[in-house]
Formats: C-alpha cells, structure tokens, sequence
C-alpha cells in the first residue's frame, strides 16, 4: 500500500520574515472600536477624510481627458507631467534660482514609497547601508528589508529644537554606506534641516562619497511664515532641489502637496555634480522603465492636480495653526507635560511623565478615555515619555481630545 505523499512547506524570503500579527495597540483600538465606542482620533493622516473642502468638479473633470486613451509609455513619464512639476518648484522658489530645473531630471513615481526603492535600488548592493533619522517615519525598515539594505540610525537631538547629530553620524558611517536619509522637515518632529547643518552634511558626504537622499512631503507646510513665497523667511525652508554639491534625490508628491493620496503621483528630482547627476538618472530611468508604473490619466490631470494645493495648503495651515494654539492653550493650565518645538508639517509632540511605557499610556488612553493618539516607540524615539498628535484632526475634535489626553495625564501622574 502506498504511503500518503509528504508535503513540503513553502518557505519565503528571510527580507519578508516580518512580524505579521497584531499589535497590542491595534488589539486595543479594535476592542474598543467592536464594542461600539466612539473614538476621538488625534493620529490623523488621511486628508481626504479629515473634513477639507475640495474643488470636486475641477478633479474629477482632470481625469477625464482624452489624451488618456493613447499610450506613451515615458520611461520618466510624460513630459507635460514632468512640466507641472518644475512649474511646482519654479512658482514655490520664486525669490531663488529654480529656472533651471531641468524635466529631464524629474522621475514619476507611483508613491514616494516606489521612489524610495528606486533609489535604493541605484545605490546599494545586497547588505549596503544607508544612514537614517531617528526619530522618523517608520516605513523606512519595510523599504529598506524589500531591497535587502540595512538601515543605520543616526539621532536628532532636542535642546530648545532638533538638530542633527553630526557625531553620530562620524561614528556611523562604514565602507557600507552609500548614502544618508534627511526628512525635510522631519515627521513628526517637524524639523527642517538648518542652512549650517546643510553645509556640514555636504561636506560630510563628499568626504565619505556619499549621496542625500531627501523626503520633502510636508515641505510645503512651514509654520513660521505666511509668505506665498516659502523661503521668504528663512532659506533653509528651501527644497533640496537647489543643492547640487553632491548627488542629491529629493523625493516629493501630490500626496501632502494637494492632500490627495488617492492619486497616486510622486517624483523624484535628481541634481548634484553635472556628470554624476546625468548617470544616476540614465539609471533610474531604466529602473522606471522596468516598471512603467504610472498611469496616463492622472499624468495628464498633473497640472490640476497640483494646482488643488493652493487652496488645500492654506485649509491645513489654517487648521495645523489653530490646533497648536488650542493644545498652548490647554498645556497652559497644567504643569504635567510639555509640548516640544514644531517648525513645520502637520504633527505634534507631546514629552509626558514616563509612569510606564508609551505603548501601555496609549493602550490606556484608548480603553479608558476613548483617545487614539501615537506612542513614541512608533517613530523611534529613543526613549518612553512621547506620544504623537496629528493636527489636521477637525478641531472641535482635537479641542475635545486634548481634554481628554491632559485630564487623564494629571490624574495619574
């Protein structure tokens, strides 16, 4: 009698060997959620559902263009796409020398996320390393795991503001690493990297020949001016798009330009030393032509699209201000935690007593006060005593939320 054949098991790549269940915070959240609970949410990200006015008409009748129907597979993508952009950073840097910005530069991306992996993909070999922000945006390790590089941390330091910590970064630094990773500004601490910490980093990747590779998703979103023209205030709010001393990727996207992630369009603007620019965007423009991820419709309603920030940015603006000025003005009656310097993008930081880990504090605040706010150890920051707070949640919510969040901090600290 035959035996039952044995079945082997499929085994996957060790790059997917994630953690693949639940959280306990996510547990939480969906507890609470199941048993028909109300939740106030102050980690709002998804614009499209925080309660903006969009011009509906104007998108939806982008998309509808005849020019659709014809397929032009652009390697970097359409040229009347790429056009919308450099139009984006020449109207944005009126006051610096942008004319130049050059289509032939510009990459389109499906997401900043595919950029990311493009550029990933450029510079490293299996097991090369880049040189990451910490705290910061904690896709980062999915991206880098995808592409079998290994991310190596560098600090930002918090004394009256963050600043980089160029130390670290001297220490950090091996004949593996090919490049650094700047969040301009930073999420969530919302810093921009000064014009001095610009010059040091130059300087530090041309000794080591190294690349910048820059996230400027939230750049538009400066708290410290009003002007139309961004870097009236202050040049460090500039884009990194002007920095041509050493290879330099600046990643971009309408997903927090127009708050429209849905849409699917990002880029990627490469400048630096002429010579070493043009071949890395031959290369990745065979990369993109590998993939060819872009779709026509929303390449053609680009210029619209992009158009959609001028109203959207000063909604969330207005919003991101007025919030801030609410949670002042509620830390102001309390003495228990403080909130940390913010220059720009749309989250805050709360710095609260450490009674235990800020994973069990927003578990906490979910179960007993209804309250989604998010734990520090989700960004990396180095310690417990943080949590994040979105502030393009509607305010009359946020208002709500705050009261919850400092009426429950006083009462256990």
């Amino acid at each position: 009698m035959l035996s039952e054949p044995r079945l082997s098991k499929i085994s996957f790549s060790d790059r997917t060997n994630w953690k693949l269940t639940q959280n306990r915070f996510t547990q939480a959240l969906e507890e609470v959620r199941a048993a028909g609970t109300t939740v106030l949410d102050l980690s709002v990200s998804n614009p499209t559902r925080a309660g903006l006015d969009y011009d509906a008409s104007a998108i939806l009748a982008s998309l509808g263009s005849e020019r659709s129907l014809d397929y032009d597979p652009q390697a970097k993508g359409l040229l009347f796409a790429r056009e919308a952009v450099a139009s984006y950073y020449r109207d944005r840097h009126a006051r610096l020398d942008v004319a130049g910005v050059s289509t032939d530069r510009i990459i389109l991306t499906a997401s900043t996320s595919e950029g990311y992996s493009y550029v990933f993909k450029l510079l490293c070999n299996a097991g090369d390393e880049l040189l990451v922000p910490k705290p910061s945006y904690p896709l980062f390790e999915f991206l880098a795991d995808l592409q079998d590089v290994r991310l190596v941390p560098y600090p930002l330091i918090y004394d009256h503001g963050w600043q980089m910590d160029f130390h670290s970064l001297e220490k950090a630094v091996t004949e593996r690493t090919r490049g650094v990773v700047i969040v301009h500004p930073n999420n969530p601490t919302g810093s921009y990297v000064s014009t001095a910490e610009l010059a040091q980093l130059n300087a530090f990747c041309r000794a080591h020949a190294l690349s910048l590779i820059v996230d400027e998703v939230f750049l538009d979103y400066n708290l410290d001016s009003n002007a139309a023209d961004t870097t009236a205030a202050d040049p460090k709010h500039a884009s990194f798009i002007t920095n041509h001393d050493v290879l330099t990727f600046t990643l971009s996207g309408l997903s927090k330009i127009s708050a429209l992630p849905q849409m699917k369009v990002a880029w990627v603007v490469t400048t630096g030393p002429e010579d070493t620019a043009a071949e890395a965007t031959a290369r990745l423009e065979v990369i993109a032509d590998t993939y060819l991820s872009m779709n026509a419709p929303v390449q053609w309603a680009l210029p619209v699209l992009l158009e959609q920030r001028q109203s959207i940015q000063a909604q969330l603006m207005s919003r991101v201000r007025a919030n801030l000025v609410e949670l002042d003005r509620q830390l102001a009656q309390q003495t228990v935690c403080e909130r940390l310097s913010v220059d720009g993008g749309w989250y805050a930081i709360l710095r609260v007593p450490v009674t235990r880990s800020d994973e069990d504090l927003a578990i906490d605040l979910v179960r007993k006060k209804s309250v989604i706010v998010h734990p520090g150890h989700f960004y990396d920051f180095p310690s417990d005593g943080y949590l994040v707070l979105s502030l393009i949640t509607p305010p009359a919510e946020f208002s709500e939320g705050i009261g919850r969040v400092l009426g429950y901090l006083n009462s256990v600290a």
